[in-house]
């Protein structure tokens, strides 16, 4: 066994994962015994935990080397299905690294400073969508390792997000097909990182159309109580809208409730998209077409890549992007499937 000569940096747990071949996670589950793993795998992890003379976390506290054990997580809120997905993927990944998790939910007018607070009492942070500036989350990153989720990546930050231009312009080219050329975008470009790239993939598609006329941006929440003020003001337009690409599927479900409402047949007279495929989409009628982005596996994978910038891995030069699908339901104008099989899904 080799020893570490005099001053030499504390070995990390990415050390032990490059030299094992295997990644961290896989590392903390031999370490910490918290799942199985094949006997090669833990003789690989072992041996490299003894070639490098590792001190593992727990047993680091005896060398004053503090650790809370503790992943922190911000969000803007904790209300519909996008945010409850998220978590529990991020969760499930952090139990099994070991970690507990922290969640606070942030306000504007006091976004830096909770930050901070929570820096304090955990290893490392996750900031998700619009929830601290740029410019705190890169002065966050100077005190603690910071993962940014489902927005760009700055200086000193990870990013792990879904992708969103190519399957919105795909969405949107999609209704171009089934011959709907008046559309518009529904939600707050502004509101959001994510949102911003599914309006300018909706314009793409629009803008590479010679036929497609681009309606007015309808502005309005992300929320379903949104719905109701979207149906209106489409009601009242002159020339109404062909179809409705709108920023997530909570949106688009209460949107299309409050046009039926008003006599308007969906998608006869108006065909409506959404994101994200909560599962209401597949039961109602008609059924959402949308955009399946994978949140369980968003949270798991920000869980992850945290866990390894607290251990030691550098900063990723790029950001951490899941795919997307598009799944075809009835309310973009696909004829409904005779079988209950959900749902179509294209690649």
């Amino acid at each position: 066994m080799t020893t570490r000569k005099q001053g030499r940096r504390p070995t990390t747990i990415y050390s032990v994962a490059q030299l094992a071949g295997v990644s961290i996670a896989t590392v903390s589950r031999v370490l910490q015994g918290t799942r199985a793993t094949s006997p090669q795998t833990r003789a690989n992890v072992l041996a490299a935990v003894q070639e490098l003379d590792y001190v593992p976390l727990q047993a680091a506290r005896s060398l004053a080397v503090h650790r809370h054990e503790a992943h922190g997580i911000i969000v803007p809120d904790l209300i519909g299905p996008y945010y409850s997905e998220l978590l529990m993927g991020y969760e499930s990944a952090a139990a099994e690294l070991g970690q507990s998790v922290v969640i606070v939910v942030a306000h504007p007018s006091e976004e830096a400073t909770r930050a901070v607070r929570l820096s304090s009492r955990v290893d490392g942070i996750v900031v998700a969508n619009s929830t601290i500036s740029d410019d705190a989350a890169v002065s966050l990153a100077q005190r603690t390792p910071v993962v940014l989720l489902a927005r760009p990546t700055v200086a000193g930050c990870d990013a792990v997000s879904a992708e969103n231009f190519q399957s919105a312009r795909a969405l949107t080219e999609h209704l171009l097909v089934h011959g709907r050329c008046r559309l518009s975008f529904v939600g707050d470009p502004d509101g959001s990182p994510d949102v911003q790239e599914r309006y300018l993939g909706f314009v793409a598609a629009m803008d590479a159309s010679g036929e497609a006329e681009m309606g007015p941006t309808v502005k309005a929440g992300f929320r379903e109580r949104s719905g109701a003020d979207v149906a209106a003001q489409v009601v009242g337009e002159a020339t109404r809208p062909e179809a409705l690409v709108c920023a997530n599927d909570e949106l688009a479900l209460a949107t299309m409730k409050a046009l039926q409402h008003f006599g308007v047949r969906i998608p006869g007279d108006i065909a409506i998209v959404g994101w994200d495929d909560v599962m209401t989409a597949r039961y109602v009628s008609p059924g959402l077409t949308t955009v399946r982005q994978p949140l369980y596996e968003l949270g798991r994978a920000a869980a992850t890549r945290l866990h390894e910038r607290i251990a030691g891995a550098p900063t990723a030069p790029e950001p951490l992007i899941l795919p997307t699908e598009l799944v075809l339901r009835t309310s973009c104008g696909c004829p409904e499937k005779d079988d209950y099989d959900d749902p179509w899904v294209t690649t």
